[in-house]
C-alpha cells in the first residue's frame, strides 16, 4: 500500500533525512512511504506558478496512494499545519484510510488556553472564550473535532506521544503506531485463503 506521508516536515533543513527515515518505518510495516517533496506521478505544467505545480504535485501523489498518515503536532500555534489538515480531508473525501499523529499529547483546550495566555477567559456556564468572546473547544479532543472526526469516520486512529521538545519532528513513536495500525486494516480486508471460491 502507497502512504502520502502529509506533515509539516517539508520545512525543515533536513527534510528528505526525515522523509527517509519515515520511508524505512513504512517499509518494514509492508507500506510504501510517498513524501511530498518526492518527484510527482504526473509533472504539473510548467507555465504554472511554482507555488501552484507544488499543489498539484502534492494532489497527484495523494491521488496516487492508497492511504494517509498526517503529522498533526502543533504548528505555530495550537493546531496542526493547515495544508496537512487540506490534505487529509482531501484524503478523507476520496475514501480512503487516514490516520493522524501528534507528538504533543496534550488536549486542544489546554494547548489553545496555552497560546492564548491571559486572553483565554473562563465563561460563567464553565466553559472558555478568547478576547473577542469566542468559545474554546472543550471536547477532550486532540485538535479541532473536524480533524478528529474526520479521522475517526474513516476508521482510523490518532496517536498521540508526549516528544522531547527538541525531538518533537524527528520522534517516530506515534508515527510508527500509525503504521501498524494501517498495516492491520490491510490484513483485515486481505481475504483468508479458506474464503477464497474453489
Amino acid at each position: 500500500m502507497r502512504v502520502y506521508l502529509a506533515g509539516p516536515e517539508v520545512f525543515l533543513p533536513d527534510a528528505l533525512d526525515v522523509a527517509a527515515a519515515k520511508k524505512r518505518i513504512c517499509a518494514a510495516h509492508g507500506l510504501e512511504g510517498v513524501f511530498p517533496l518526492d518527484t510527482p506521478p504526473q509533472a504539473p505544467p510548467a507555465d504554472r506558478p511554482y507555488w501552484m505545480r507544488i499543489y498539484l504535485g502534492n494532489e497527484a501523489h495523494i491521488r496516487s496512494c492508497g492511504a494517509l498518515i498526517a503529522n498533526l503536532t502543533p504548528f505555530r500555534g495550537p493546531s496542526a499545519d493547515a495544508g496537512t489538515v487540506y490534505e487529509l480531508g482531501f484524503m478523507r473525501a476520496l475514501g480512503r484510510p487516514v490516520m493522524g499523529y501528534s507528538n504533543a499529547a496534550a488536549d486542544f483546550l489546554d494547548r489553545t488556553r496555552a497560546f492564548l495566555g491571559p486572553q483565554a477567559r473562563p465563561r460563567a456556564d464553565g466553559g472558555w472564550e478568547d478576547a473577542e468572546a469566542m468559545g474554546l473547544e472543550d471536547f477532550g479532543l486532540a485538535d479541532n473535532l473536524m480533524i478528529d472526526g474526520g479521522i475517526e469516520a474513516a476508521g482510523g486512529g490518532f496517536e498521540r506521544f508526549d516528544a522531547a521538545p527538541m525531538q518533537r519532528w524527528r520522534d517516530f513513536t506515534a508515527f510508527e503506531k500509525c503504521c501498524l495500525r494501517l498495516k492491520a486494516m490491510g490484513e483485515e480486508r486481505r481475504p483468508s485463503p479458506s474464503s477464497a471460491v474453489p
